[in-house]
């Protein structure tokens, strides 16, 4: 008896470990998904590519190619 209820332990905690490596990692996948409405999330790419060029963090040359990359993916 005593051996049978040391296995269904052993098994009640693998299933448990299991269980909550499962339920991290699902939360984790749930922070990354898109936003629901595009046209809010290339505007905010667009304020941000902008105020890199402002800062200087990229060239002219840089930021025309992503901007012209950004407008291409909102068509």
């Amino acid at each position: 008896m005593g051996l049978l209820l040391m296995i269904l332990l052993w098994i009640g905690l693998i299933v448990l470990a299991v269980w909550l490596v499962g339920a991290l990692f699902r939360g984790s996948n749930q922070s990354k998904t898109p936003p629901s409405n595009p046209t809010i999330h290339d505007s905010n790419a667009r304020e941000i590519l902008d105020t890199r060029y402002v800062r200087g963090e990229i060239t002219r040359d840089q930021y025309e190619l992503m901007r012209s990359d950004l407008n291409e993916g909102a068509e």
